[in-house]
């Protein structure tokens, strides 16, 4: 008996020595990330606690996850990491705008990522523009954890109206791709159906109605740079003003509504979606989920867009320059703080798989990040996402540069002032007094 007491008493205290261990070698991660999960978009956050086992067992760790999962306004979301960091506090893994590297890079917020990158298969998967966008000083400093795309949404109802044949609104993305439709055949085509009635003047084509990084394909369509080939900010006048002197014509010639800036989103949103009022649209492919839940629901929503619209890329603006899109991934990136960063990518290689990948696209509507994703039953599937992937083969990016706030704020006071009768000339002039009293001599005007 007093054998079996002390034997009792042995494996008590290995069971409590054993717990201790795994305690003591449990590793503790904190991932902080955006999310609107009313849109589908907690599967930011969320796909660790997926993978979170997976993980265990392929390192042979504990974890101890601690996800943070927030819909604050951005700005005080941000302010809030950049705090957080220089306390010593940030999250491990940071999810947001791949912009944000422009500035965290430099300020040693984030660490660069291209040798963990390397440990890890899944990230040859990753649509490789993509990759473009998480780059700053040569380096990597984060993963693509979504996309999107922002097209040329057209009315399939509207095109035949002006009498184009079935084959010819079908194959009309194709034609664009191949550079058979350009940017003034567009233009040309709105032109038409404003002047035979087929839509109401002003209602030919909508550009954007506020500010935002869709502007910049304007410039980048008229072969315009941000950053140079040594990653210096440029502002190239010649490509401001093609970009100025297009844009501002819109409203001149009766194609677009001369109050489209500023518009309510709602009244433009109502006008586009029925795909009965306008023909064009500048839009985002988020545009889709919006439309189909909130303003065509009561029509068959998805099934009603798919039937009577459909996107294609920006036509050419020119010879020189193809057709194209922007895209603005969100991206995991991991503190230069962390005492685990090769945990951290291990947990974002688990999440960068089409299952995963999978989940937060169709949930919110988002493009896949991965090749394989076209691979998908779910995602080819589900082709009002799924349409639109070939996009990022052919997408742009804002650029990763501190001064980037200030180059797109000058940008966007010139394009409002060609929209509202400033001569093109004289709003390039407008955002170049702009650039060089914020800027200095840490931008080159061309």
């Amino acid at each position: 008996m007093k054998k079996f007491v002390v034997l009792l008493a042995i494996l008590s205290l290995l069971v409590v020595s054993t717990s201790f261990v795994m305690a003591q070698d449990a590793i503790a991660l904190t991932i902080r990330c955006k999310a609107n999960t009313n849109g589908g978009e907690g599967w930011r956050c969320d796909n660790f606690a997926q993978v979170e086992e997976q993980v265990e067992a392929a390192l042979g760790i504990q974890l101890d996850l601690t996800l943070i999962q927030d819909d604050k306004d951005w700005g005080e979301y941000k302010n809030e990491f950049v705090l957080a960091s220089e306390a010593g506090e940030a999250p491990d893994i940071i999810l947001s705008g791949h912009e944000d590297i422009g500035a965290w890079a430099p300020a040693g917020y984030i660490m660069p990522l291209d040798e963990l990158i390397g440990a890890h298969p899944e990230f040859a998967d990753v649509v490789p523009t993509l990759w473009d966008s998480q780059m700053w000083d040569g380096q990597t400093w984060g993963v693509p954890q979504d996309a999107e795309a922002r097209p040329i949404f057209y009315s399939k109802l509207l095109l035949a109206d002006l009498g184009w044949s079935q084959e010819e609104i079908d194959s009309l993305p194709q034609r664009v791709l191949d550079g058979e439709f350009t940017m003034a055949d567009l233009v040309a085509t709105a032109q038409q159906a404003v002047d035979e009635g087929v839509v109401e003047e002003g209602h030919g084509f909508y550009h954007r109605q506020s500010n935002g990084p869709d502007w910049l394909i304007w410039y980048y369509g008229e072969g315009g740079q941000v950053l140079d080939d040594e990653g210096k900010l440029v502002f190239d006048t010649a490509a401001a003003q093609s970009a100025l002197e297009l844009i501002a014509s819109f409203s001149d010639s009766g194609i677009t509504r001369p109050d489209t800036i500023g518009i309510d989103g709602n009244i433009l949103h109502a006008d586009v979606a029925t795909a009965e009022s306008v023909l064009f649209y500048q839009g985002g492919t988020w545009n889709w989920a919006n439309w189909a839940r909130n303003f065509v629901a009561d029509r068959g929503g998805n099934d009603y867009l798919l039937e009577n619209m459909s996107l294609m890329l920006f036509p050419a603006l020119n010879d020189e320059v193809g057709p194209l899109t922007l895209t603005h991934p969100l991206s995991y990136m991991i503190s230069s703080s962390s005492e685990h960063p090769d945990v951290a990518m291990a947990l974002i290689a688990a999440v960068t798989t089409p299952e995963a990948n999978n989940r937060h696209a169709i949930d919110s509507f988002h493009l896949g990040i991965l090749n394989t994703q076209l691979e998908s039953d779910d995602y080819v599937g589900n082709p009002a996402i799924s349409q639109a992937h070939y996009m990022l083969d052919h997408t742009t990016a804002i650029p990763n540069d501190p001064g980037w706030t200030a180059w797109s704020n000058a940008w966007w006071t010139a394009v409002q002032a060609a929209a509202a009768d400033t001569a093109p000339d004289a709003a390039v002039q407008l955002a170049v007094d702009q650039l060089t009293s914020e800027l200095g001599d840490q931008i080159t005007i061309r």
